[in-house]
């Protein structure tokens, strides 16, 4: 896999910082790999890969060969990075944060095809765009349905965790504007999946 891994200059994101887990799993494997074994990359590759694109999947929208093509620019920034990693939070913690990150890039660089603070319009109904399966809500779908940038707040807010000012920060867009885009996104969601299912 290594062999074929193009040439990149791409900038790391901060390492997290947090108290190094007393056990961590992958901490052996990602030393191992840090030092050039590829073969220790290779197992923390398929050990990690399905969570990052998983994530990396939701803040693209669903579209399966975008985030497939981001989780191994993801990877790839991660075995640059590697070697300067020091080890204060958990390996899978700051894997994670490297797929945020490497997804918010992809959306900040498609800004200049398509303005994300402009997607407000298909936040409109359009009918029979109720997400219904046999009466089971499908969450993922709706959430398909947002426009960019209220999908990107939302799955990092209320998904993944992060504060509105993180999340600013990384769409580059203020803290307020981030919460009005989740108020909006939240609201949609609710006209999509009844009061019931949506998050508050």
């Amino acid at each position: 896999m290594l062999s074929t891994l193009p040439s990149l200059d791409l900038t790391m994101p901060a390492e997290p910082v947090a108290a190094a887990p007393t056990t961590d799993p992958l901490a052996e494997l990602a030393r191992r790999a840090a030092a050039g074994e590829v073969a220790a990359f290779e197992a923390l590759y398929r050990s990690e890969h399905r969570r990052l694109y998983g994530v990396i999947w939701r803040i693209v929208g669903g579209v399966d060969a975008r985030a497939e093509e981001l989780t191994q620019e993801a990877f790839i920034r991660a075995w640059r990075a590697l070697p300067g990693f020091r080890f204060e939070s958990a390996v899978s913690t700051w894997l994670h944060r490297l797929a945020v990150n490497t997804a918010l890039m992809d959306l900040r660089a498609r800004r200049d095809a398509e303005d994300l603070e402009s997607d407000d319009g298909p936040l409109e109904l359009q009918p029979g765009q109720r997400c219904q399966i046999d009466n089971q809500i499908d969450l993922q779908a709706a959430i398909q349905q947002l426009p960019k940038r209220a999908r990107a707040v939302l799955v990092l807010h209320d998904i993944e965790g992060l504060t509105h000012e993180e999340i600013g920060s990384a769409l580059s867009i203020a803290a307020g504007s981030c919460k009005a885009h989740l108020h909006r996104a939240r609201q949609h969601l609710r006209r999509l999946l009844g009061d019931s299912h949506a998050p508050r």
